[in-house]
């Protein structure tokens, strides 16, 4: 079985010391516990003291015993191991040319630290992988990845990397297979042929069923509206939503949907049978959801752009429209104030004027109708507080019948007053 689906980082590295361990490393995978030395201090040769220290530190780290080629043994590793042994860290050497030793030493550990080989752990590595494939989104390389943690975790001894694979492979196979089944027994005949015919495309089109439903709205208008509407309304009247997918996870649905989504019809035309119903039934329920956000996306682009800015020309509008109107008014007022400021409050004998000379006296610059009527349209402009903290000019009903705002944000200021 080929191993191509795995990196050259992971094959090099792959039961071997891809470079010398960290600090840590050593701390954690090499530091000999009590009971350890005193297994490694058994051993009469120096030689042999620090090779089943070293063996003792690879296995835990790396999953294997190196006992083939002691060479591949990092420096630091054999001088870590003999500074806690008090040994020359030559010996080292010495212990490469007793072949028996290293694997007497490797039985030993695997025994006394109950280290199991492959075989015998299969069938859990088998359910862990198949676990992590119906769970997740994870990939070949990935599965490889957390098998070998997996392994070296449980004391495991690792196999080849061949049979590793393979397994990977087939038991990714395997699930992948059960949860399309599962989706696939799910779904209703008569939706099982409408998701099918969604991948044709009607004669007269260009364009496939399931790329009309997966294009959202290009362009901001009353029909593009309406067609975005339509289109979550034929998306809806698939019915894909009724069919019950509980029992498989989230993550896996969001997998099947977004190759869905980025596939062309031809590709998922020639998925096997029970996977192209599960990629269309995932693909159906995302579009369920994205054509009504899509709707809503451009119903509040068309508020803001067509609605609320035709509504802000029109306010404008109103606004020009009735400056002539005040301008008009302000200088009827401004006339009569100025009559009223020059009229002496007092004739030269000492007597107080009177309302009805001021009056008579303001009447022949600005008619008392006219002036009513400057008033009335002074009275009908409002400064009011928008809710953005911004004050707009505006105009309205005259302040006895304007309605009064009961938010915080939309109150009103005081008309201006007439001296």
């Amino acid at each position: 079985m080929p191993v191509d689906f795995l990196s050259d980082d992971q094959v090099s590295r792959y039961g071997r010391f891809a470079a010398a361990p960290t600090p840590g490393e050593l701390e954690q995978f090499f530091r000999l516990d009590a009971r350890a030395v005193e297994s490694a201090r058994s051993k009469r040769a120096p030689a042999n003291r620090l090779g089943w220290a070293v063996q003792w530190g690879c296995v835990r780290m790396l999953g294997v015993f190196p006992t083939e080629d002691l060479s591949v043994v990092p420096e630091v590793v054999v001088r870590f191991a003999a500074e806690q042994l008090d040994v020359d860290p030559g010996e080292f050497a010495v212990y490469g040319a007793r072949r028996q030793s290293r694997y007497e030493h490797a039985w030993e550990i695997r025994d006394s630290y109950a280290y199991r080989e492959f075989p015998a752990a299969e069938a859990e590595v088998r359910e862990f992988l198949a676990a992590r494939v119906w769970a997740s989104l994870e990939g070949p390389r990935a599965l490889f990845d957390r098998a070998v943690v997996w392994l070296v975790d449980n004391r495991v001894l690792l196999p080849g990397i061949t049979t590793l694979t393979r397994l990977v492979a087939e038991v990714r196979a395997q699930e992948n297979a059960a949860l399309y089944r599962t989706l696939d027994e799910a779904v209703p005949e008569e939706l099982r042929q409408s998701m099918r015919d969604l991948l044709k495309v009607p004669e007269g089109k260009r364009v496939s069923e399931l790329e009309r439903l997966r294009t959202g709205p290009m362009r901001v208008s009353g029909t593009a509206r309406t067609a975005a509407l339509e289109r979550a309304k034929d998306v809806r009247g698939l019915g894909a939503h009724l069919v019950p997918v509980s029992v498989v996870p989230a993550a896996r649905m969001a997998g099947l949907a977004r190759y869905g989504m980025g596939s062309k019809a031809p590709t998922l035309r020639e998925l096997e049978e029970s996977r192209k119903t599960a990629t269309l039934l995932a693909t159906v329920r995302r579009l369920e959801s994205a054509s009504v956000d899509d709707a809503l996306d451009l119903l509040d682009v068309l508020m803001a752009s067509r609605l609320l800015a035709r509504a802000d020309r029109v306010g404008k509008e109103e606004k020009l429209k009735a400056l002539p109107k005040l301008k008009r008014a302000a200088g009827r007022v401004a006339k009569a104030v100025g009559v009223l400021l020059e009229t002496a409050p007092a004739t030269a004998d000492g007597e107080l004027v009177s309302v009805v000379d001021a009056w008579a006296a303001i009447e022949k610059a600005v008619p008392r109708a006219k002036l009513a009527e400057a008033l009335a349209v002074i009275a009908e402009v409002r400064w009011i507080r928008c809710g953005n903290c911004r004050s707009a000019f505006t105009t309205g009903a005259p302040a006895s019948t304007a309605p009064k705002s009961t938010t915080s944000t939309n109150r009103r200021m005081k008309p201006r007053t007439v001296p």
